[in-house]
Order: C-alpha cells, then structure tokens, then sequence
C-alpha cells in the first residue's frame, strides 16, 4: 500500500528521549495531574500528525492489553472510554462486563514510528469499575492507590528497579510453535558478557537499548546472561509505578524488536532444562524526603533496622507470596538450586541462593534485592504485594528468622495450597480477587503434568500465559 500520501507523525530517537524524559520528571515531581491533562490533549490536538492512542492495560495475571483509539475520537471521549471486560481473564463475568478505561495522563510515551508504528503514542489505562471506582482486579490501581496513600500518610516514596532476564531464540513464534518442534533454538552461544559485535543477540541488545533509551528509560548496562542467547538490558529505578509500567514496556520492546528480526523473545522462566533459568530480580527502596530509608552506615550490612524489619516480613510471608511471585508452572523449573536459584527463604548479603538478598550500597543506593521473582510475573502484584508485606505484614517468631532452614515450593501446586491457605494472601487482595487468582493458576496448571520431571513439557508453554492467545483461553 504507497506510503506517499501519508504524513503521519515520526519523531527521531533524540526528539523522543527529550519528550519522554520531560514526561518523566513531570510524574517524579508529582506535577498535578490536571495540568499534565491539559497538557497532553492540547499536544495532541496540535499535532495533526498523531493518528492514534494506544492504550495500555494488564490483567489479572500481568498479561499487557492495548486498544487503539482514533486520536480525535479520543480527544473528545477520554473520558468514556468503555469495553468488555468478561473477554478479559480474570476479571469481570459477563452479566457484569462493563468497564471503563481512565487514562493515566502521566504515565504518557512519544514512541518510535519504527517499532510501533507512525503518528502513535501509548498511555496506560486504569480500569474503573461500574461504580466509578478503581476496579479490584486491575492490580496497577491498586499499587498506585498504595503507593499514594504510603506517600500521604507517612511521606513514602517507594522506589523499584528491576534487572529482567530473557531468552532470544530463532524464529517467530517460537514459542507456540514449541509443540510442533519440541525445541527452542539458540541464536548465540557465547555465554555471560560475551557476544561477538554484529552477532544477532548483541544485534538485539544494541537495538532494544536503543529504543528504551528514546523511551526515557535511562539505561544502564546491558549484556549477554549466563545461559547460551540469554540477556539482560538494565535501566535506573523509578517511583514504583512508573518501574512496574517499565516491565510491561520492556517486555513489548523486546519482543516487537525480536520480532523484526525474525526472532522471538522469550520470558518463560525456564525455557530449556540445563541451562540457568531467567529471573526478574527486584530491587526496591523507600525515601522520605529525599533520605534513603533503607540505609544506615552502622546497621547491619550497612542496612538500617527499617529496612531490616521491611525484610523480616518478606520472610515471614514467603511462602505465602511465591505464586505471585511464581506465576506460572514454568517458573518451578527456576527454582533449582543447581543453578543459583534463589529457593532458599534467606537473607544474605552473599549467597545467592537466598530469596533476599542485600546488594553492596551506599547512601544513595542501598536497597533490599527480592531475587525469587520470575520474568513473568504480574509486575503491579509483585511490587505491590513485596511493598504492602515489606510495610505492613507480620514478622514471624522463628528463630534466627533470616538464616533458617526453609524453602521455597518446587512446584505450582504446593505453591497453590501455601496460598489458598495464606490469610495475608487473602489480606492483600481481598477475597475474591484471591479466588480469580487462584483459579486461574489451578486451571493452567491442571493442565500440565503434577510432577515437573526434567524435560520442559508442550501445556507449561502452550498454556503459559505470556504466550498464547485470547482462542486458547476461551477454552478454559
């Protein structure tokens, strides 16, 4: 179809990283979020060029959404932006299915005509509920109406950065296509730090780094992982809305990227037996007025007796919190601690088997390392439930609490009673939101085989929910 009529909106990479990083501070200083309304609908009324809002926003299971909305249409109806919500897993049921769609104004990203396409940008939604109020399923409200209240209650700031690992593999669609070929196949051998410049996996590094960057992420070192075609490309932290939106936008990024290249992307936890497995290493701090709250020169590891007490409680809630942490039947293979897997209901300062782990750091960094988190993962759910457990769960009376013998669960359906059983599940989510949950986990992994044995099985990626699509899970 000839491009020669069209002049839709294409930014360069430099023009974008100064609008999304302008955007940025906005929502880090907390600029009021009328003024940041006013702002972008008069933007996107002046520039003719911009066609469409894609709209962004994530299930119960952190499964990322989009709409796309005529930019006019949206100028106008912003407001009411209403749609099924039955069709989304784990939320509505159908005699109950509408819902709307607020926009986030803040949370506003001037994309790359290249990877998403020209005259585009993306906002991320919050989901309201028939009522007007944040919907209970919708975890990023829920994260956001938490960190917002830490912050006016008692002048939290909570922060998070998080180092997502992943797997680049041949092909498009590698992963559906993994019952038909029964392998993953490796683009690049080479192994931690090292890939040759110009080969297919640095190739891809280069390129993703290069459009979060233009994306106002603020990179800060990317590089092969341990594992054969493995990577990890970080970024700074930021307030920790903006970090779990990060995730979501990390995620597409790489997987739109690999795509162009003919490859796939994968977040699986553990795609192929024998190598180590991804993890999605989550590091989070709290400031109040400007002062790292985390930090204490003279503390323990250098870790204030807050930041050990936020610790405490991740511990004592362990087992509690691994499916939400854990996602899906895959994410077990991960937790072997023949390879570094963070199995162990630990803190260290060393050893990497331990589920806490607390990084070298100095005033400005110090911070609490939460390793058992799989790629996978809902992101709004993990920080919100490390955060509110951190901040308001209990500390248990076991001895020597932060070296004791205890582990993690090995597989989905251990996990599954932990949960159902755990009364801080329940507290954190509210119980029917902890009955969706859960539900869902109990269908997929119905649907594979109970004991995980050692080879990767077809159901743990055909019904993985990052994978496949709405068809599939109509039948459930």
């Amino acid at each position: 179809m000839s491009s020669e009529y069209r002049n839709f909106l294409e930014l360069s990479y430099e023009e974008l990283e100064e609008l999304n990083l302008k955007a940025k501070d906005q929502r880090k200083k907390r600029v009021d979020p009328g003024k940041i309304q006013e702002e972008r609908l008069k933007w996107l009324t002046d520039n003719k060029g911009v066609k469409a809002v894609t709209v962004l926003f994530s299930d119960l299971e952190g499964r990322l959404h989009m709409l796309d909305y005529d930019k006019k249409f949206l100028v106008n109806s912003y407001d009411n932006l209403t749609f099924d919500g039955s069709s989304i897993r784990g939320f509505t049921a159908q005699r109950e299915s509408d819902l709307r769609l607020g926009l986030d104004w803040s949370a506003f990203y001037y994309t790359p005509a290249d990877i998403f396409g020209s005259g585009k940008v993306l906002v991320f939604g919050e989901v309201i509920d028939k009522n007007g109020g944040h919907y209970s399923g919708d975890l990023r409200g829920v994260l956001k109406s938490y960190a917002n209240e830490q912050f006016a209650k008692n002048g939290y700031a909570l922060n998070a950065a998080n180092e997502i690992e992943g797997f680049l593999f041949e092909g498009i669609d590698a992963e559906r296509n993994f019952a038909k070929t029964g392998e993953f196949v490796y683009t690049n051998q080479g192994g931690y730090y090292h890939s040759l410049p110009g080969d297919p996996l640095r190739e891809f590094i280069d390129l993703t780094a290069e459009v979060q960057r233009a994306m106002g992420f603020e990179n800060e070192k990317d590089h092969p992982e341990v594992a054969p075609s493995q990577f990890e490309i970080n970024y700074t932290y930021g307030d920790v809305v903006t970090a779990a939106d990060q995730i979501q936008l990390y995620k597409l990024i790489c997987r739109q990227v690999a795509n162009q290249m003919g490859m796939t992307a994968s977040f699986l936890p553990k795609p192929v037996t024998g190598v180590n497995g991804s993890g999605m290493h989550t590091n989070v701090s709290i400031t109040k007025d400007g002062k790292n709250l985390m930090w204490d020169p003279a503390g323990e590891e250098k870790i204030s007796k807050f930041g050990w007490e936020f610790v405490d409680r991740i511990l004592t809630a362990g087992n509690d919190l691994c499916l939400l942490l854990n996602a899906s039947v895959n994410a077990y293979r991960r937790l072997d601690p023949h390879f570094e897997a963070p199995n162990q209901i630990k803190a260290s300062a060393t050893d990497r088997g331990s589920m806490v782990r607390i990084p070298i750091g100095n005033e400005k960094s110090s911070r609490v390392e939460v390793r058992s988190v799989g790629p996978d993962a809902n992101p709004y759910m993990v920080l919100y439930s490390i955060f509110k457990t951190g901040l308001d769960g209990k500390t248990a009376q076991i001895e020597n609490l932060r070296q004791a013998e205890r582990y993690l669960p090995d597989n989905i359906y251990t996990a599954l009673e932990d949960f159902r059983s755990a009364e801080w599940a329940t507290e954190l989510l509210g119980a029917d939101v902890k009955q969706r949950y859960a539900d869902l986990k109990q269908a997929s992994a119905d649907r594979c085989p109970r004991l995980l044995g050692t080879i990767v099985k077809d159901c743990e990626v055909q019904f993985h929910h990052d994978v496949y699509n709405q068809l599939l899970w109509g039948q459930f």
